[in-house]
């Protein structure tokens, strides 16, 4: 065994407040996160809360949230700012470039300070899919077309969430945006060659290797690399990703519980064995979202099945991928509500984002 034991799931919980269920699932040695949902959210007080809860059970599970800004912002009440689409932010690159980069890091100020001010320790964000214009799944949660613009907008929007001390999550490798097909309900395939997506989508990547903190695979197809969705794909995460790009962050499967997120070779597997696949192929934490809800079966099944893997040696931790995780976990220092918007750092990113927000509307576009 490794001197750290190592916890690669991340999972969710039912409700606004735990449940006998929820502290026995984040108890398990084999759990290293919890993700939250709207249905997580009540108010700034009620989240807060909650999550102190679950850092009770245990300091080192992480915290995470889908919080982007656009329509994919979880909590949008009690005073939480309403974030800009990163498709406004490109809007914004094509007029002013200089002012595009300045708003994008005051959004990822106020994303990061305001969700650290509520518990939360990390976001997947920001997307760095291109926009082609075809993907309702993705569509105005992209920067641009332009990897360029892509790779510094989304630089600046992490140069924001880093001040504010919460690391990020480049989504989704090698590229999302150029099938139509949403990966939650179908499995999309992207026919392109390798060289044309290292030399478009993948960019991005390649540029932000050594910037980025934790990226997250598409649930896609690319049959003329891999028969495998990327997730799921050691030539696209062993290879291509840590070796060729030299990137040595985490890697988040995406979320497992998706139509596509479980599919290897044309077959369906069971949420234990997707999440050991996963890992086998180079993730360092697999998700699975939204099993929690009612009895929590499916949940408590995958559990099951992952120690009973674990314990017969289908599985064995690794000390460098927990290390991974962990360096996930913010410092000290996160200010409170009160603080936090009385200082001078988010009250000037609120100025620049409703300044943007102003321009826009007095532009139209």
């Amino acid at each position: 065994m490794t001197e750290l034991n190592h916890a690669p799931l991340l999972i969710d919980v039912a409700g606004i407040e735990l449940t006998p269920a929820d502290r026995r699932r984040l108890a398990n040695p084999h759990v290293g996160g919890v993700i939250h949902f709207t249905r997580n959210w009540q108010d700034r007080a009620q989240m807060t809360a909650l999550n102190a809860e679950i850092k009770a059970i245990r300091p080192d599970l992480l915290i995470c949230v889908d919080h982007e800004g656009g329509r994919v912002q979880r909590f949008r009440t009690d005073g939480f700012t309403r974030l800009p689409s990163m498709r406004s932010l490109g809007e914004l690159w094509m007029r002013d470039a200089l002012r595009a980069t300045q708003v994008a890091t005051a959004a990822g100020q106020v994303l990061a300070g305001e969700l650290r001010a509520c518990g939360v320790d990390f976001s997947f964000a920001p997307v760095l899919d291109l926009d082609y214009g075809g993907s309702s799944v993705i569509g105005d949660r992209s920067f641009h077309r332009d990897p360029r613009v892509v790779a510094l907008l989304a630089k600046s929007v992490m140069h924001g969430m880093l001040q504010m001390g919460m690391r990020n999550c480049g989504k989704h490798f090698p590229g999302h945006g150029f099938v139509q097909a949403d990966s939650h309900v179908e499995i999309p395939v992207d026919k392109r060659s390798l060289k044309a997506i290292l030399a478009d989508d993948a960019r991005p990547y390649d540029w932000l290797a050594g910037t980025l903190a934790a990226v997250m695979p598409a649930h896609v197809i690319y049959p003329k690399v891999d028969k495998r969705p990327a997730g799921f794909s050691e030539k696209w995460l062993k290879d291509i990703l840590r070796q060729r790009f030299a990137f040595d962050g985490v890697v988040f499967s995406d979320d497992l519980s998706m139509e596509a997120g479980r599919y290897i070779d044309g077959e369906l597997l069971s949420y234990a064995d997707a999440v050991l696949a996963a890992l086998a192929a180079g993730c360092d934490l697999a998700l699975l979202c939204n099993q929690s809800i009612g009895e929590g079966r499916p949940l408590d099944e995958m559990l099951d099945g992952f120690t009973a893997a674990a314990a017969n040696g289908r599985w064995q931790g690794d000390a460098a991928s927990e290390a991974r995780r962990r360096s996930l976990l913010p410092g000290d220092g996160a200010l409170d509500w009160q603080a936090l918007t009385a200082s001078t750092r988010y009250v000037q990113a609120q100025r620049l984002l409703a300044g943007a927000q102003s321009r826009k509307g007095r532009t139209g576009s």
